[in-house]
């Protein structure tokens, strides 16, 4: 009896085991080919489906682009995807069956806002036109989401807002915005500062010779590689070799703020997008402060959009607060 009992245990943690486990998909990108700094182009796209769902069945995708420094490989690793299987078996058993794809989009700096950039490669490409289209093949959706946290939020918005065509609703949580508030105290910070010049050249060296600095310099770096590229593999950097601040190259990164945009476009959203922002009540970097206030100018724009400060921290209960953006979402009209 007991070894009876003992083996079925066995065979239902196998089952979940295997059920834990998102599917691997691996793309040879064309977007990233020859990208100037040298990065991998064979990535792997993770991708959640309800244990119930056939593979060939439609359902709602979203893909979901991770925080700096993050990627598919952590949600693939053992145990990594473990909040991701349980949201989307939650959300069908709700009635809200879907899936979720979560890309890699690191370059050598951590991250590549997934941007566009001329100093890191076209990853704005990579995601809303080959993994969008790879996913389509084996999964088709009726509605395509764009999603994200910190700088994948940022990735997130800045996609839903140039590829309306491609999705249909954006969830933003503690998206990278209103950068005057989120990012130049970090940038203005001493370790940053005192980067020397042959610092800034080293990072930008050709793979195999470069450099990094580590540290919150290497951040700075990246995302001055994503907002301010100058060249292939080259970009400006906040400070000149005196270490003085350059007002020109922050412009460049203040035009490049989601907050901006919207404030400057008021075709920003599509009229049939879905608006979701999140921002945490003790945010350390303050992207609650900028969700607030892009939330504020939609709304005056009557566009479908609604704005949730969640409890906690930054990093705080992503998946509770990506599930809640996704019931919303569901419920709104204008993303279907």
């Amino acid at each position: 009896m007991f070894r009876r009992l003992l083996l079925v245990c066995c065979s239902l943690l196998a089952s979940c085991s295997r059920s834990a486990q998102p599917e691997a998909l691996v793309i040879e990108s064309r977007s990233l080919a020859d990208n100037p700094l040298g990065d991998h182009t064979q990535r792997r796209v993770a991708v959640f489906s309800p244990e119930s769902a056939k593979r060939g069945s439609a359902l709602p995708m979203v893909i979901y682009l991770p925080g700096w420094g993050s990627s598919s490989e952590n949600f693939l690793a053992p145990g990594g995807g473990a909040a991701f299987t349980q949201l989307v078996e939650e959300l069908a058993k709700s009635g809200l069956a879907l899936r979720i794809a979560v890309v890699d989009g690191r370059s050598r700096f951590g991250g590549s806002q997934f941007v566009n950039s001329a100093a890191t490669g076209r990853y704005a490409d990579f995601v809303a036109d080959e993994i969008a289209g790879l996913l389509e093949k084996d999964y088709p959706a009726p509605s395509r989401w764009i999603a994200g946290h910190s700088s994948g939020a940022y990735g997130a918005l800045r996609l839903a807002m140039d590829r309306p065509e491609v999705f249909s609703a954006v969830v933003a949580l503690s998206p990278d915005s209103d950068f005057d508030v989120t990012h130049k105290p970090l940038v203005q910070q001493p370790d940053v500062q005192r980067l020397t010049a042959a610092q800034v050249a080293a990072a930008q060296a050709p793979r195999g010779q470069h450099r990094l600095p580590g540290g919150l310099g290497e951040l700075v770096l990246g995302l001055c590689a994503n907002y301010c590229p100058s060249a292939p593999g080259r970009f400006d950097w906040l400070y000149d070799a005196e270490h003085r601040w350059r007002a020109d190259v922050w412009q460049r990164w203040l035009d490049a703020d989601p907050l901006t945009l919207v404030r400057r476009k008021a075709d920003a959203f599509a009229p049939t997008q879905a608006v979701y922002l999140d921002g945490a009540e003790f945010d350390e970097f303050g992207a609650n402060i900028g969700a607030r206030k892009m939330f504020e100018v939609l709304r005056e724009r009557k566009s479908p959009v609604t704005f949730y400060e969640s409890p906690g921290h930054h990093g705080d209960r992503i998946a509770e607060r990506f599930g809640r953006g996704l019931r919303w979402v569901f419920g709104s009209k204008a993303a279907r």
